[in-house]
């Protein structure tokens, strides 16, 4: 590092943010991931004062009396409730950046669907200024999700990533550092949990909570057969029809099927990405294939389907649920040349208005 870049850092914090739907990762620059929690904030009703933020807060899902709600925030990956966000955002920057050590407001680089809109992408900016950012940049999940896999996303050749998050999945061809074809669905690990949820409600009556479907996709899910035999597992919900507390056995393959209309969805996504890209990139992919980030990527057998119906190699990243945070981190490095040109960009805007 130079002698400059040592000083500026001493006064100037640079911090990635992976905001998801389900879970938010920080990055400061020249330190890594120093935060990831939950995308959930507790708020007491009458005041509307924050109780708790994060992984306190996500303790609370399903378990809060009249007076206290846990939210999440972010819906499909864009921000749903402002104010909630500005909190979360507050609370993560604070924990990572103090005013009392750093003399200025902390430069951020916040990772964002490539389906956003401006006007979502302009509510993000403001989230993060009113939290207590200083410059504010933006840079596309699939983008960040490629660079921390390690994708040469620079070169002239196709590189593909599917980024399944909470909210949404994304699908992008890469060549020569820009997004040649993208689409984003939304269908990620919430849509995945409503179909266990779904599910288990239809055929037994039982209602559950979605920290029990988290569970039983983690432990059950899965897109394909699994070589190792099928999986049981007991389950513990609210009988509808009695209103008493009730437990039953579940099995790997019904939850497979339960999961089947997410997990197809995001292999029609994958397909038709496939199909608008241009000839000479998508034959590139049947050397190096596909690679799957996020952390719907970690469902069992899902690699394995996507190979079947694309007959191109899928590889899950080492690992997948960091693989944007740790993109932005890599981003972070070419910051100031990022927020240089955005400032020329602007100026050029304003001078021909």
């Amino acid at each position: 590092m130079s002698l400059a870049n040592k000083i500026r850092s001493v006064f100037v914090k640079d911090i990635g943010i992976d905001l998801g739907t389900a879970n938010s990762l920080v990055f400061v620059r020249d330190q890594g991931i120093v935060l990831n929690e939950p995308s959930v904030v507790a708020v007491h009703e009458d005041t509307g004062k924050a109780l708790a933020v994060g992984i306190e807060a996500k303790k609370m899902l399903g378990r809060t009396p009249g007076s206290i709600r846990a939210i999440r925030p972010m819906k499909d990956g864009v921000i749903a409730d402002f104010d909630i966000t500005e909190i979360m955002l507050r609370y993560f920057i604070n924990k990572v950046h103090s005013r009392a050590r750093n003399l200025t407001m902390p430069r951020v680089l916040i990772a964002v669907p490539s389906g956003i809109n401006e006007v979502e992408m302009r509510a993000v900016k403001e989230s993060a200024k009113k939290a207590g950012a200083g410059e504010v940049e933006t840079i596309f999940e699939p983008m960040a999700a490629a660079i921390g896999v390690g994708l040469p996303v620079a070169d002239p050749t196709g590189n593909m990533v599917v980024d399944i998050g909470g909210g949404t999945t994304e699908v992008a061809m890469i060549s020569l550092a820009g997004i040649v074809e993208s689409k984003s669905v939304k269908v990620g690990g919430d849509a995945m949990d409503m179909a266990i949820t779904n599910h288990v409600k239809n055929n037994y009556n039982l209602k559950i909570g979605p920290r029990m479907a988290e569970q039983i996709k983690i432990n059950l899910g899965s897109a394909f057969p699994l070589e190792e035999g099928e999986l049981t597992m007991e389950v513990r919900g609210n009988d509808q029809l009695a209103g008493l507390p009730k437990a039953i056995t579940i099995t790997s393959t019904e939850i497979r099927e339960a999961l089947m209309p997410p997990v197809t969805a995001i292999a029609e996504s994958v397909r038709q990405t496939l199909d608008r890209c241009p000839p000479e990139l998508s034959a590139d992919l049947i050397d190096h294939g596909i690679y799957l980030a996020g952390g719907g990527a970690l469902l069992r057998g899902l690699d394995k389907l996507l190979r079947q119906e694309t007959g191109l190699p899928v590889t899950v990243a080492d690992d997948p649920l960091c693989a944007v945070a740790n993109g932005t981190g890599s981003a972070l490095q070419n910051m100031d040349t990022l927020f240089r040109n955005s400032q020329e960009a602007a100026k050029r805007n304003k001078k021909y208005r």
